[in-house]
């Protein structure tokens, strides 16, 4: 057990927030631990099955809403954002990513996953700054998370003053956009909480008209069964033939309602060399990216969290959005590449195959 009891909270705050940005975080807060009334709303969202196949979110149930039921003694939340625009990042690069869309056969990979796993960089920075305040205080209880367990994260930010849920859901910062991963350290310490902040997306609609798949049901609740990142990413079975021709070029995740947020013009680079883009994951052409053998695979994504997919349900990515490429152009390349896998494919990539292949017209 911690003592609690014997610490200056507000002055351990303001140490915990330097120790946070030299660790490459932008901003820390504090969220206490009654969230009911977040629960009505998570329930109905459960209910409605909005949750898709995520069976986690499900089992979990409203434990996600009781931190102290998940980790027993817990008082308070630590919450911490990390910016994950690469360093390199130019001006007008919402423009350069939504070019991206306009050029079929290229591979649309999601600006978070292109370097390395977020899980990763924000889980051992975190237990970094868990090691610098036992070092302040002595031991205390406490666990790291950063979107890996039932925690509500966007909840939790947003009650901790690092922003508000934008219509997309997605937490939305004045300084900072949406371009941010979050993580929680859940401690025994007694911490003052953090302030809310006010909402600012005024009568903007801007993300829910541009979802290419229409997920975003209503202003911050959004039908994951419909989402193109849900799809590519967490749905591991066959992609509805209905959707598949909205998904385009996109074959991991998907940016579309940040990139058109007028928030994230004010979205921030990140120094740490960590979400620097890997060579291969951004501009890659289809037929490159779908002729990978899985030993490429494991070796191009080694550290991405790209790799968690696998590559069986790359290349089922990879054949929707070569699909879709031929049924705006023709192509002979693009045909080749898909009949070569045809033969050995297993039922899930088989009928992915089967479906791009009948996209367009045969040229010749």
């Amino acid at each position: 057990m911690s003592s609690s009891a014997q610490i200056n909270g507000p002055q351990l705050l303001v140490q915990v927030g330097q120790w946070a940005r030299e660790l490459g975080f932008s901003q820390i807060g504090v969220a206490g631990v009654d969230l009911s009334s977040a629960e009505p709303g998570l329930a109905a969202w459960l209910s409605n099955g909005f949750h898709g196949e995520m069976a986690y979110m499900q089992a979990h149930g409203l434990k996600r809403a009781r931190p102290a039921e998940l980790v027993p003694g817990t008082v308070s939340v630590i919450t911490a954002r990390m910016d994950y625009l690469p360093a390199g990042t130019l001006e007008g690069w919402q423009a350069v990513e939504f070019a991206r869309l306009e050029r079929p056969a290229e591979g649309i990979v999601s600006l978070y996953a292109r370097g390395r796993d977020y899980h990763k960089v924000l889980r051992s920075r975190l237990q970094k700054l868990s090691e610098r305040i036992a070092q302040a205080v002595g031991p205390f209880g406490h666990r790291v998370f950063t979107d890996s367990a039932p925690v509500l994260e966007a909840e939790l930010a947003a009650r901790s003053g690092q922003g508000w849920r934008g219509k997309h859901t997605l937490v939305l910062n004045r300084e900072a956009g949406s371009m941010f991963f979050l993580g929680e350290i859940y401690v025994d310490l007694a911490l003052p909480a953090s302030e809310a902040v006010s909402e600012h997306c005024g009568s903007c609609s801007a993300c829910i008209d541009v979802c290419p798949t229409q997920a975003i049901v209503a202003p911050q609740r959004l039908d994951a069964r419909r989402c193109i990142s849900y799809l590519t990413i967490e749905h591991a079975g066959p992609i509805p033939e209905e959707l598949r021709p909205l998904i385009g070029n996109r074959i991991y995740g998907c940016d579309d309602c940040q990139l058109v947020c007028p928030w994230n013009k004010f979205a921030r680079r990140n120094a740490l060399p960590d979400f620097d883009e890997r060579a291969g994951l951004s501009g890659a052409q289809l037929a490159q990216l779908f002729a990978w053998s899985e030993e490429e695979f494991l070796r191009h994504t080694e550290g991405s969290p790209i790799r968690r997919i696998g590559h069986e349900r790359w290349l089922r990515n990879v054949a929707v959005a070569i699909g879709n490429a031929l049924a705006k152009e023709d192509s002979a390349v693009l045909r080749a590449v898909l009949q070569a896998r045809e033969a050995g494919a297993g039922e899930l990539l088989g009928e992915h195959i089967t479906w791009a292949l009948s996209q367009g017209s045969p040229a010749g």
